[in-house]
């Protein structure tokens, strides 16, 4: 079992939670019910997650809706508690470059800050 989580910005703000409150009803029912088989799949499909290849450990959560692509980036904390980073609407076959080094910043930052407390 996994556990989902989002990333925070040292000011208490979710971008995950932006990017999902930005999507329709449906879209977010969508994402909910891949997040939750992320959570309770021992193995779960390539095609709802994967590993980033060259990516320094980030892992993509994958769904379609219709026609319509999203991504959420994360990484795992303690192998089990996967952080949730940043959501963006995928428009070309290659994950941009810009989504996975907001993601390493995002990871770098809750990791740096995790220490800390």
């Amino acid at each position: 079992m996994r556990t989902v989580n989002f990333y925070r910005l040292p000011n208490g703000q979710s971008p995950v939670e932006v990017f999902l409150d930005s999507l329709t009803g449906k879209q977010a029912q969508k994402v909910s019910w891949v997040l939750q088989l992320i959570e309770e799949l021992d193995v779960v499909p390539i095609q709802y997650f994967k590993k980033l290849v060259d990516s320094e450990n980030i892992w993509e959560v994958r769904i379609q809706f219709g026609n319509d692509i999203f991504r959420l980036l994360g990484f795992f904390e303690s192998g089990v508690l996967l952080i949730l980073t940043n959501g963006f609407t995928k428009k070309k076959q290659k994950t941009p470059p810009q989504e996975i080094e907001l993601a390493v910043t995002r990871k770098n930052d809750y990791l740096k800050r995790r220490k800390k407390s």
